[in-house]
């Protein structure tokens, strides 16, 4: 069970999500304009958010870069906009999935149970990721290179996360794809590729001279222990 706000402008479709994510459990609170769901995320702490994009007042993308600020918990885009520039252009702003109308609720309450998934890991199973200096706290997202901590968009911490979930083993951009970005299909290699090289920038190294994120042309791209004691 989760409690889930419903940001959803259409009569119909809301009330015809509302009973159904009730029904398989939810809690669901509604509102129908950007404001609306600003104003909950400040007064209340919900476990996943349902935005449409098409509101009244402001578009949701600008509700999406607002609850960023004021709320972690994770954003599922439910829209009929099925651009894939879009898509990509949502999902790298911190959106955690995307969903196009029309669709049943129970294919959202899968989603949701997705979400809560990825973002609601036990501690006690998430321990700090450690490669050389590079030290990742999953838990309280946070990380470390040597005695400086490093500040990282969210995008940039799950890239980093999912590698060094795996050191030393060559991951495809295919792979990253689907699980920083949820887009299980190709043609946007570009996404990873502008990320690994915000987070090289960031951890002091670029492509031409790596240390943590070496590219293996034509394959992916895999984190290694530049200090030899991994």
């Amino acid at each position: 069970m989760a409690q889930v706000l419903l940001v959803e402008d259409d009569s119909a479709i809301r009330t015809a999500l509302t009973r159904g994510l009730s029904d398989l459990g939810h809690v669901v609170a509604s509102v129908t304009t950007g404001a609306e769901a600003i104003a909950s995320l400040s007064a209340h702490r919900p476990d996943v958010i349902l935005l449409d994009l098409g509101l009244p007042d402001i578009d949701g993308s600008n509700v999406l870069a607002m609850s960023r600020v004021l709320d972690s918990a994770p954003v599922i885009v439910a829209t009929a906009r099925d651009d894939e520039r879009e898509i990509v252009r949502l999902l790298d702003a911190g959106a955690d999935d995307y969903l196009v109308k029309p669709f049943s609720a129970a294919q959202m309450d899968a989603r949701i149970r997705a979400v809560l998934r990825r973002t609601q890991t036990p501690a006690a199973a998430d321990p700090a990721l450690v490669v050389g200096d590079l030290r990742l706290d999953p838990v309280g997202r946070t990380v470390r290179l040597a005695d400086r901590e490093i500040e990282l968009t969210r995008k940039e911490f799950d890239l980093l996360q999912a590698l060094m979930q795996r050191p030393g083993e060559v991951v495809s951009k295919r792979r990253l794809l689907a699980e920083v970005w949820q887009l299980p299909w190709g043609g946007a290699d570009r996404t990873v590729d502008v990320h690994l090289s915000w987070l090289r920038r960031k951890l002091g190294e670029t492509a031409a001279e790596p240390r943590y994120l070496v590219s293996v042309r034509g394959v992916g791209v895999k984190l290694v222990d530049p200090t030899g004691r991994g």
